[in-house]
């Protein structure tokens, strides 16, 4: 069972919709069979309408969650959204999986959120990271010498 104050990425608009697109698919479908006269055997007449209100109703909560997750990692959701609805064949669901922005950390001061390997919060300004003072590059904790410059740390 899941944490009460853990929220889900998938908002719950897009089950609503997912669930309403799957029982309009499955009606649909139904209707269609039934207008034949002589229709596909009785098990395609079951199966089919649960499959296909089930594939498009899998793309509307891919599409939730595209939605979701880049509002949550502080990107264009709307836009990200709207590529994954318009580009064709789940090639914009795709786009994002790939292009997306990692997780931003934040600040334990102020709570600001930025890049993992920021040396200082662009809010308040404290260290996050130590930095080099010959190449001013972040230095992972544990380094005695930077890595681009070779200076002792």
């Amino acid at each position: 069972m899941m944490p009460a104050n853990r929220r889900s990425v998938i908002p719950p608009t897009a089950w609503a919709v997912a669930g309403t697109v799957f029982v309009a698919c499955f009606l649909l479908m139904n209707f269609i069979f039934l207008r034949r006269r002589y229709g596909p055997p009785f098990p395609v007449v079951v199966m089919a309408p649960v499959f296909v209100g089930l594939i498009f109703a899998a793309y509307v909560v891919a599409v939730g969650y595209v939605y979701g997750d880049a509002r949550r990692r502080g990107m264009r959701h709307v836009m990200w959204t709207l590529l994954a609805i318009f580009v064709p064949n789940g090639i914009g669901i795709i786009l994002y999986f790939i292009l997306r922005d990692p997780m931003p950390v934040f600040c334990s001061r102020c709570g600001h959120p930025m890049h993992a390997g920021f040396a200082f919060c662009p809010g308040c300004g404290c260290t996050i990271l130590p930095a080099c003072q010959g190449c001013h590059k972040t230095l992972s904790p544990g380094w005695t010498h930077c890595a681009w410059c070779g200076r002792t740390v």
